[in-house]
């Protein structure tokens, strides 16, 4: 018999003596007098009645296939097959990975508790926190899906920042995914490489918990990030025409250009119109700014708008450039290679990746150099100010001003 088996009988062998010993009275004598007690409830898991079964559970372990995994617990290579053939949406066993969890179920009614643990019933398999593949064993194989359910807590948190908004997060306990929704939400207002010891947040928030685990955040609800001496709002409040983040006025977070193209390491040159070039060795306008980065870094238009150049452009190497509206267009020089299928006449999506950093074209070192014109002429894109989107109309600014007076006395 294989180990894995082997280690689930003794296990539960050990468990199945010591639950004998407290039935026949090794601690205490029993009460010949005591009321029959009523016959408790049915315990149900994962939508199964587990009250004739035994449960084992266990991880996949790495490079296990579903033929080994089941073979191991002592699943018939019959059924084995059989789970081959299951409808992707229930079941792939292809893509079964290795540190997911799964439980096996045995039926309790065998002569003997070793023959009861070589009658599997039940194989459930851990597709995520929440969603489970249920699959009953057996001549007539049958599966469905199973999802745990969800409990929502509400949290309000704070953090003032010594460094970055990452050690602020993890150096007060708090969710890492905060960074990245904090990002998000105000990725048109701060420059997050630019803020500085003394900014901080509060953030009223979600987060979602399977049988007692936290498993992540559900929603930002509201909160409040001081940079540079002002506070910035943020409420969350949707309609069925309009979604987003809006400011105490109903104006949108959302602004027509991201702060920036891409994550970057730092700037390595500004706009300027007198930098001495370090190939040429010249002095000449650079009408943009450099952002260095590693090779391969995807680089993303700030704005929505229509490819109107995307090829090799001499000291630009690769170079794509993006017209936003009859005001703004923009470039992004000395990629690596294009965004798959991206070609002249495409309309792309703020935040949409169109290329990676690189270094062709007369260039020192990977970076992309990211530029901007407005009525044609260049301008600087760290001092460019972007216009919002439009703001809630004022047939919902009653309903956004309870939910922001609500939010405000979370904030509080």
């Amino acid at each position: 018999m294989k180990s894995t088996l082997l280690k689930i009988r003794n296990l539960v062998t050990t468990m199945a003596v010591t639950a004998l010993f407290a039935a026949c009275g090794g601690s205490e004598k029993s009460d010949e007098t005591a009321e029959p007690q009523p016959a408790a409830e049915p315990t149900y898991e994962y939508g199964i009645c587990v009250d004739s079964l035994t449960k084992v559970e266990g991880i996949v372990g790495s490079g296990e296939s579903v033929s080994v995994l089941f073979d191991n617990l002592g699943i018939d290579a019959g059924t084995a097959y059989k789970v081959q053939f299951l409808p992707d949406s229930l079941f792939n066993a292809k893509r079964v990975r290795a540190g997911n969890r799964y439980t096996v179920y045995f039926s309790n009614e065998g002569d003997t508790l070793h023959n009861a643990l070589e009658n599997p019933q039940y194989f459930v398999y851990q597709n995520t926190f929440i969603d489970y593949t249920v699959i009953k064993l057996g001549d007539s194989l049958t599966a469905y899906r199973y999802r745990k359910p969800v409990e929502v807590r509400e949290r309000v948190s704070e953090a003032q920042i010594e460094s970055s908004l990452w050690n602020a997060i993890t150096g007060n306990n708090l969710n890492v995914a905060l960074a990245g929704d904090l990002s998000d939400i105000y990725a048109w207002t701060i420059d997050f490489f630019g803020i500085q010891k003394g900014d901080g947040f509060k953030v009223y928030y979600t987060e979602q918990f399977v049988d007692g685990e936290c498993i992540g955040i559900g929603e930002i609800k509201a909160a409040v990030f001081h940079h540079n001496d002002s506070n910035y709002l943020a409420f969350k409040y949707d309609t069925l025409d309009f979604h987003g983040y809006w400011d105490a006025t109903g104006h949108s977070l959302r602004k027509a250009f991201l702060k920036a193209p891409l994550n970057f390491r730092r700037i390595s040159s500004t706009f300027t119109y007198t930098r001495r070039h370090p190939i040429y060795k010249t002095v000449r306008p650079h009408t943009g700014v450099d952002y260095a980065a590693p090779k391969g870094t995807p680089v993303w238009s700030i704005g929505d708008g229509k490819v109107v150049f995307k090829a090799y452009k001499g000291g630009g190497g690769n170079t794509v450039k993006i017209k936003h509206n009859s005001v703004y267009s923009t470039a992004y020089l000395h990629l690596s290679g294009y965004a798959k299928g991206l070609k002249v006449g495409d309309h792309v999506k703020q935040g949409q990746v169109i290329g990676y950093v690189g270094s062709t074209g007369a260039s020192t070192g990977p970076h992309l150099d990211f530029r901007v014109w407005k009525n044609d002429k260049p301008i600087n894109p760290l001092t460019m100010e972007s216009p919002s989107v439009e703001p809630l109309p004022e047939k919902y600014m009653s309903g956004f001003n309870t939910a922001k007076d609500k939010y405000l006395d979370k904030l509080k």
